[in-house]
C-alpha cells in the first residue's frame, strides 16, 4: 500500500456511520422517499468523502491483501475482552464530528437489536443484531476505514459492475491479473460462499469471532450484512450455492433492521442492560479473543 497518504486521505469519512447513512440514501426503505436530510452535511462534501473512501477501498482490497489480513487478525491475539469491555473499547471510536448522533456505542447497538426484539424474533437473532457492528474495533487496532467498513465483495474474481463506484477498480492490480479478472477467477461455478474470500472488514472479523456460538442463520447475517452487490443486486449468483440462497433469506430479514433502525430517541440503555447481560451470558463465554 502507498504509505504517502495523510490520515484524512486514509480515513476520509467523518465517522464510520457516514458509510451507513450513504447506504440509506442508495437503498431507501421500501415505500419511503430517500432520507436526503438525514445527515447535516453539504451534499457535495458528503458525496466527495464517500467517493474518496471507495476509491481507497476498491484500489487496495486485493486478494493478497485479504490473505494478509486473515493471517494478521484471525490469530485473535490483539486483545482479550468480554463483550462489555469490547463495547466500552468501541466507545473510544465515537467521533465528535458526527452531526447526527451523540449516542454511545451501546445505545447504537441497541437500536438494531431492540428493533429485532420488538418484532418477536428469536433471542439468537436479537444477539446477532447486538453484535453485528462489534467488529469495528478493527479501527482501534490501527486499520483504516476502508479496511473496516464499506460494501463487501468477493476478491479473486472479476469485480461486478453492480458494486458501488466500480470505476475505481481500474486501479486495483487484481483487475489486470489474469488469475483474478475473469468471471470465476480462482473459484468454481456455484462453489458456495464458504469457499469465496470476501473483501476484508468488520463483517468477516465478527463472523470469525462468533462462528462457534450462534446458529448458522445468524452467522450468515454477520458475514454478509454488507454484501450489497449480492443481496440488493444479485451480482454473484454464479458463485452461490443453493444453501447460500436459502441462508440469504435470513440476511434479507436482517438488512432492514441494520439500515432503518436509527431513531432520534435513544433506547434506555440502563434499563435494558440486564436483559442483554443475560442474553450475552446465554450464548457467549465470559471472554472473547479479538
Amino acid at each position: 500500500m502507498n504509505t504517502n497518504f495523510s490520515e484524512k486521505e486514509l480515513n476520509p469519512l467523518g465517522s464510520l456511520d457516514e458509510w451507513e447513512d450513504d447506504l440509506v440514501l442508495r437503498y431507501p426503505e421500501p415505500g419511503t422517499k430517500q432520507k436526503e436530510n438525514y445527515r447535516n452535511y453539504v451534499d457535495s462534501e458528503r458525496v466527495n468523502t464517500v467517493k474518496k473512501f471507495y476509491e481507497m477501498n476498491h484500489t487496495y482490497q486485493t486478494y493478497d491483501f485479504v490473505v494478509e489480513k486473515e493471517k494478521e487478525f484471525l490469530k485473535f491475539d490483539k486483545r482479550q475482552m468480554s463483550v462489555w469491555d469490547a463495547v466500552d473499547f468501541l466507545n473510544t471510536l465515537v467521533d465528535d464530528s458526527d452531526p447526527d448522533t451523540d449516542l454511545d456505542q451501546f445505545q447504537h447497538l441497541l437500536q438494531t437489536s431492540e428493533a429485532i426484539r420488538q418484532d418477536g424474533h428469536p433471542d439468537w437473532f436479537v444477539l446477532t443484531g447486538f453484535m453485528h457492528d462489534l467488529g469495528k474495533v478493527l479501527c482501534l487496532f490501527g486499520e483504516p476505514q476502508w479496511a473496516v467498513v464499506g460494501d463487501t465483495f468477493p476478491v479473486g474474481c472479476k469485480h461486478s459492475d453492480k458494486i458501488v463506484y466500480p470505476e475505481y477498480f481500474e486501479a486495483n492490480p487484481d483487475s489486470k491479473d489474469p488469475r483474478y479478472n475473469t468471471k470465476y477467477g480462482v473459484y468454481e461455478p456455484n462453489c458456495g460462499l464458504d469457499k469465496v474470500k470476501m473483501s476484508w472488514g468488520h463483517d468477516e472479523y465478527i463472523y470469525q469471532i462468533m462462528k462457534n456460538y450462534i446458529p448458522e442463520e445468524g452467522l450468515y447475517m454477520l458475514r454478509y450484512h454488507s454484501f450489497y452487490p449480492q443481496h440488493r443486486e444479485n451480482a454473484y449468483d454464479h458463485l452461490m450455492s443453493k444453501h447460500d440462497h436459502e441462508m440469504f433469506k435470513w440476511v434479507d430479514k436482517f438488512n432492514p433492521y441494520d439500515l432503518y433502525s436509527k431513531v432520534p430517541v435513544p433506547p434506555d440503555a440502563k434499563a435494558l442492560k440486564p436483559h442483554y447481560e443475560d442474553l450475552v451470558a446465554k450464548y457467549l463465554p465470559n471472554v472473547l479473543n479479538f
